[in-house]
């Protein structure tokens, strides 16, 4: 009797094909090379097997297929050789490309634009209850517009369910999944209305809880940076916090927050925050708006940089703008060069500061070097660096006041009609707290004129 050959446990990687489109009249971040490397590590994150890529040059989307029909005859081509069963474009594409370039590359290829794998990436990485509502969350608000094209498209394959071990289905069907097979698009906004309400709460627990935080004066340190920059390997490195650490993207999702002594005996939360990447789809911006109000609520940022990485002044720029997109970009900011144990010459990263504005400072979270360096400036830039402004605080705000006199070197008050206007100095942790109530150029923030 022939012995029977072992069938392996673990399905074959789908095999991915990608598209890169660089529009002339809309400047990208990174070169079209570049982002498109990128992708590939996305891609090899949620699962794929990469076989083969393809770029065009165009002055605008084609209307129909965003890319011309030459493109797409050659991309149908390279499919058939590579035997790729996912076009991957780096791209968002709306619902009419989605539907159009199904149509021409045929039933048995699935397309997949850069945000839909993303949101496929933190379906599988979403292990909280907050985490889990987020991303579905932003897969729903996603999809909705794409349902006509999810009806013949999710019948061909199945859903399956996140995490780390144990996932089905293919990549871009986690989370909702099959379940939209039996939906309408009224019970798709009836979940996101219920998802919504449900992150309200969240939201509401978090704000209760930062009112408590800041009731205690522990200020609060949000680690922020380009994904795989090393947040979370500087967090262990401070507090021991044991999180969970990769060399891939988006290898943490969930925010966590740790107790660390400052030098001179102060204390203050570190938070690990989640990573940022450029093109960082806006569904994700909106559903995790109750996470991202952990760094805008932030005495101070680290914004950390993996200075190892042939783009990392570009990824800076794109945490930048993130910053600027979650109205956090006004809280003070130290920049950590990291991983420099892995130049060839530590002393390399020196040349690369001078590219970087405002406190700089290299380090190795994994080496620990340069930590206790960066301790001191965080503990001189929460409590012993003072920088003067103008405020109007109304008067319902009264423990703001009391907080100026209390921790702050009042220089003038006058009381006004519209509040109380004071001018002095601020340690930095404080200065976040009061920016909405800032006079610039004897005029209130644009934050308080809104009010």
């Amino acid at each position: 009797m022939a012995k029977k050959v072992p069938e392996p446990t673990v399905p074959p990687r789908e095999r991915a094909f990608l598209v890169g489109v660089e529009l002339r009249n809309e400047p990208s971040l990174l070169p079209l090379e570049d982002s498109l490397e990128e992708l590939a590590l996305l891609a090899q994150t949620a699962g794929l097997e990469v076989v083969g890529q393809t770029t065009q040059k165009l002055d605008a989307p084609h209307p129909d297929t965003y890319i011309g029909s030459g493109k797409i005859e050659e991309i149908k081509i390279l499919v058939e050789e590579t035997l790729a069963q996912v076009v991957l474009f780096d791209n968002e594409l709306s619902p009419r490309h989605l539907r159009e370039l199904e149509e021409r590359l045929g039933p048995h290829v699935r397309i997949l634009d850069r945000t839909a794998l993303i949101l496929d990436i933190f379906a599988q990485h979403a292990h909280t209850r907050e985490g889990i509502l987020q991303v579905e969350l932003a897969q729903y608000e996603y999809r909705l517009p794409r349902l006509t094209r999810a009806w013949t498209h999710l019948a061909r394959q199945a859903g399956g369910g996140g995490g780390r071990t144990g996932s089905m289905g293919g990549v871009g069907l986690r989370g909702p999944g099959e379940t939209q097979l039996e939906v309408d698009r009224r019970e798709i906004r009836k979940r996101i209305a219920t998802l919504k309400a449900e992150l309200e709460k969240v939201r509401a627990h978090r704000m209760r809880y930062r009112a408590q935080r800041q009731r205690s004066q522990i200020p609060v340190v949000a680690l922020v940076g380009y994904t795989n920059a090393g947040k979370s390997t500087l967090l262990n490195r401070l507090a021991n916090a044991e999180v969970y650490v990769a060399d891939q993207l988006f290898a943490t999702l969930d925010p966590t927050t740790r107790r660390v002594e400052l030098p001179g005996g102060h204390l203050a939360l570190f938070t690990d925050t989640v990573g940022f990447i450029q093109k960082l789809p806006t569904q994700l911006v909106a559903a995790f708006r109750a996470t991202l109000e952990e760094i805008a609520e932030a005495d101070l940022l680290l914004h950390v940089v993996d200075i190892t990485h042939p783009n990392a002044f570009e990824q800076a720029q794109a945490v930048h703008a993130t910053l600027k997109e979650i109205q956090a970009d006004h809280i003070p900011v130290i920049t950590l060069l990291n991983k420099i144990d892995r130049l060839p010459d530590p002393k390399a990263a020196e040349e690369a500061i001078a590219y970087f504005s405002g406190s700089v400072l290299a380090i190795s979270a994994l080496r620990g070097m340069g930590i206790n360096e960066m301790l001191t400036l965080v503990n001189q830039e929460l409590f012993e660096t003072y920088q003067p402004v103008k405020v109007r605080i109304p008067y319902q705000e009264g423990n703001l006041i009391s907080l100026f006199h209390d921790q702050g070197q009042v220089k003038r008050i006058e009381h006004t009609r519209g509040g109380v206007l004071i001018e002095g100095n601020l340690p930095g942790r404080l200065l976040a707290r009061f920016q909405p109530f800032l006079y610039i150029d004897d005029k209130l923030s644009q934050k308080e004129e809104t009010t």
